[in-house]
């Protein structure tokens, strides 16, 4: 990058570690994340809890935010389990507007559904879309009907198994709506007052409990709690709620990688190094531990100057891969990539380790580039964008290399690079962004930081720096499109604004790339 470039560059915004800085500072001051409204939590609230404070903002803003064709949510099968649950808590509402609004979202589900081949990989959707059906069936309107391919038997064997006295595992507590009549008195809220990180499964809570005769003292810190989520956002409520650790880990990791100077707050990394346990790290208060959260907590730690020993991510380990929880239904490129980042971040560290660790490492590594595909991207079932999940898989796959412990993966190592790489060069739209169905900050921030990953070329080099504008007319942004899957997809805003900002330092800085 010439020295005009740069100049030009810089120009175009602000000082991006005292970004960073500023962003750290926010993380602090709201520990609990910054994440978007989801329509699937709200309807629920709305539904089950229309005694809560702001339901009649919850109920608007359902209005607010539906689409020209009477759908919910996002593009493809992502609107399907935000339109059965918006249209159902509208169903529930003594209202003209409410009535025909819930109308057009089930005529777009009865003409959608049929035509649908897939749901997506959305955590516990096989779930969620039954039980909003069934609710739906009470209701005197028309049931949208499920293809019989689609339909999924595991939501009547749960139900099943809790009424022959089986306990609910944990990773479902945070779809705790969907039986939640079955094991309100099972649960206890987190020490936060939230049931399983999730608005919709501590209204549920809240709900039974309210059914069951609880005493209003009982209740008090749960309800005040969630009123305090719901009055953060003026009426609606996230998908899920505390993120801290998800949060904390997943922007320490990006600004450092991306070498922005930081100064974590002390307090920030001992929270961090707490959170890690015999069992791994959970995202937040209520959730369970997961490998993802506690391989990215543990490389944010050690980047940042305090190595944490990675053994505790062995349990998740199932002999071919790494699992997001034990018992997980599916796999996850990004979670076994963040898993080999920790690894490799440890053996950087201790490479005496490197008899215990180098060969987890070495099949992680293998695995990962048996999954790519031809054309170079990778796909993940956390997050909707094939960029984020091809940044994930290539970020270790670099460090195989720099750091000389590929393991005999070498040449495959470099060729899959490569055709990442030749792949997002080839995808960037004319705006200079990217993204799965438009230009987004936040994939475009994960484009320019794979082109960016091993030593650029001319090409690569000139096409992060066209997007440049883009990044930076957008640091500031807390709105981003939801690409993130959990009940359904979300924006993480703090995360995302961490990568932006180190995508635009990596772009800037002399010479230009990332870590």
């Amino acid at each position: 990058m010439t020295t005009t470039e740069l100049t030009a560059a810089t120009a175009l915004g602000l000082d991006l570690p005292a970004l960073a800085d500023d962003l750290l500072a926010l993380l602090m001051r709201q520990p609990w994340g910054q994440t978007s409204p989801s329509v699937y939590e709200t309807g629920r609230v709305v539904s089950l809890a229309p005694w809560l404070a702001g339901h009649r903002e919850r109920v608007a803003w359902l209005l607010a935010v539906q689409h020209e064709d009477g759908s919910w949510g996002g593009p493809d099968g992502f609107g399907v389990a935000p339109t059965l649950s918006a249209a159902e808590a509208l169903l529930t509402v003594e209202d003209a507007a409410a009535t025909r609004a819930a109308q057009r979202g089930l005529a777009w589900l009865s003409a959608r559904l049929p035509h649908l081949e897939a749901l997506p990989d959305l955590p516990a959707l096989d779930l969620t879309v039954p039980y909003l059906l069934d609710l739906l069936s009470a209701h005197p309107v028309g049931t949208p009907v499920l293809p019989a391919g689609l339909a999924s038997p595991r939501l009547g064997r749960i139900r099943a198994a809790l009424k022959a006295g089986h306990a609910l595992p944990d990773k479902l507590v945070h779809a705790l709506e969907v039986v939640a009549t079955q094991t309100a008195g099972l649960h206890e809220p987190s020490s936060d007052g939230i049931v399983g990180a999730s608005p919709a499964a501590t209204a549920a809570w809240l709900a039974a409990r309210r059914d069951a005769g609880a005493e209003a003292d009982e209740l008090a810190v749960t309800m005040w709690n969630l009123n305090q989520v719901a009055t953060r956002y003026g009426g609606p409520v996230p998908v899920g709620l505390p993120i801290t650790v998800f949060e904390r880990g997943w922007v320490l990791s990006w600004l450092a990688r991306g070498g922005v100077a930081i100064t974590p707050p002390p307090e920030m990394l001992a929270g961090l190094c707490a959170s890690i346990g015999p069992d791994g790290a959970s995202a937040g208060p209520g959730l369970p531990p997961d490998a993802d959260t506690t391989a990215v907590a543990l490389h944010a730690l050690m980047i940042c100057g305090l190595p944490v020993e990675p053994s505790c991510l062995a349990r998740f380990d199932t002999g071919a891969h790494f699992a997001t929880w034990p018992g997980e239904d599916g796999r996850s490129v990004s979670v076994n990539a963040h898993v080999l980042d920790a690894y490799l971040a440890w053996l950087t560290i201790q490479p005496a380790d490197r008899d215990r660790y180098g060969p987890v490492a070495a099949r992680l590594a293998a695995w990962i580039l048996a999954a790519q595909h031809d054309d170079g991207p990778w796909e993940d079932r956390w997050h909707a964008s094939p960029y984020y999940a091809t940044l994930a898989a290539i970020l270790p796959l670099a460090d195989l290399a720099r750091h000389d412990l590929n393991a005999g993966t070498g040449s495959r190592t470099s060729a899959a690079i490569l055709r990442a790489q030749r792949w997002t060069l080839a995808t960037q739209r004319a705006d200079g962004g990217w993204g799965r169905w438009q230009s987004t900050a936040e994939e475009s921030a994960y484009a320019v930081l794979i082109l960016l990953a091993a030593p650029p070329g001319a090409d690569a080099h000139a096409a992060a720096l066209r997007c440049l504008p883009l990044l930076m007319s957008k640091v500031h942004d807390r709105d981003h499109p939801p690409l993130w899957h959990d009940k359904d997809l979300y924006s993480p805003s703090g995360i995302i604004r961490a990568a932006i900002i180190a995508a635009a330092h990596s772009i800037t800085r002399e010479p230009p790339g990332f870590w």
